[in-house]
């Protein structure tokens, strides 16, 4: 089974080529009740990998100038790759340039060889949805002895460490850390982290449990909890439901100021006479466009130099 998809075109990460760790079978420490796959039982390490040299061989098939991300991944969790540090060395090798690129749920950053394997990557992305213990075990369903708040503290030392872009992804659960208690907990631990992004998500997806994600709208809602400091992006929009609400001059700039947005967003938030009035106030050089990771975000004119992180 080949262990190399696409090219897809990722709005958040440009042209994306993947790299399945486990083509096979599902091999996870988490049994996440939002999974896209089946259910299984959670696992510490893989008892079924592909040779470096295989993956190698796929992806200088694949390769070519058009391709701005080699993502690794798996039908589970990649990290748990045994041979994760030979293969980034290989890929640097031949990668060009494009970049490398993992999606991990952040567990495996308790083990040094791991936690030092990632450093090398040229962007991460980490999984965190909930800080809470019991939220934590109920959402995600971590393998034994898997603990969140030593999660959390690795999640906060790589993020001063790392030298690459690093991405941090909440995806929100129906009853379960959509509360202001866990976004409370969830801002204060991401005030911690240095990140380029957060994206926020929800159950887009078949899951693998029956749990409901939340509208766009609640998202939009949850996101205004957190410190406008923080570099916050909505990134689910499937089947999203627009909003079209009415927004005055004064309620468009303290909406960008509060939250910077994506036109994706403003057609699903604003009426068309909001986004008329937004179309002036951009014309008239009250609100401008800032491009940062991949994504172009409207914010009032010249706020970004008030912002405390690297970027938004």
């Amino acid at each position: 089974m080949s262990t190399i998809f696409g090219p897809i075109n990722s709005r958040r990460f440009g042209s994306s080529l993947g790299v399945d760790l486990s083509p096979s079978l599902k091999q996870c420490n988490f049994d996440c009740l939002y999974c896209e796959l089946a259910p299984s039982a959670t696992v510490s390490k893989q008892e079924n990998s592909v040779e470096v040299k295989t993956i190698i061989d796929e992806l200088k098939s694949h390769l070519n100038e058009n391709i701005n991300v080699i993502t690794l991944t798996a039908n589970g969790e990649p990290t748990l790759y045994p041979y994760m540090d030979e293969l980034i060395d290989e890929i640097d090798k031949i990668k060009a340039q494009a970049e490398t690129l993992i999606l991990t749920n952040s567990a495996t950053l308790s083990e040094k060889k791991v936690f030092n394997s990632l450093l090398k990557l040229d962007q991460v992305k980490l999984s965190l949805d909930a800080v809470s213990k019991d939220i934590f075990n109920k959402i995600d369903r971590p393998h034994t002895n898997i603990d969140i708040s030593n999660l959390v503290s690795k999640v906060i030392e790589f993020s001063q460490i790392f030298k690459g872009k690093l991405f941090i992804e909440i995806l929100f659960v129906y009853g379960l850390n959509d509360n202001k208690d866990e976004v409370k907990k969830l801002n204060d631990v991401l005030n911690k982290i240095n990140c380029n992004r957060i994206d926020l998500g929800t159950i887009d997806r078949p899951p693998a449990y029956p749990v409901s994600g939340i509208s766009y709208k609640e998202l939009h809602e949850i996101s205004l909890m957190f410190d406008s400091t923080l570099p916050i992006h909505i990134a689910s929009r499937i089947h999203a439901e627009p909003n079209n609400s009415h927004y005055s001059d004064e309620e468009i700039m303290n909406t960008l100021d509060k939250r910077p947005l994506t036109m994706d967003d403003i057609n699903l938030l604003f009426d068309e006479d909001s986004k008329n009035r937004l179309i002036k106030l951009i014309n008239n050089k009250k609100v401008e466009t800032i491009t940062e990771t991949n994504l172009d975000f409207l914010v009032p004119f010249g706020n970004m130099k008030r912002k405390k992180h690297k970027i938004l």
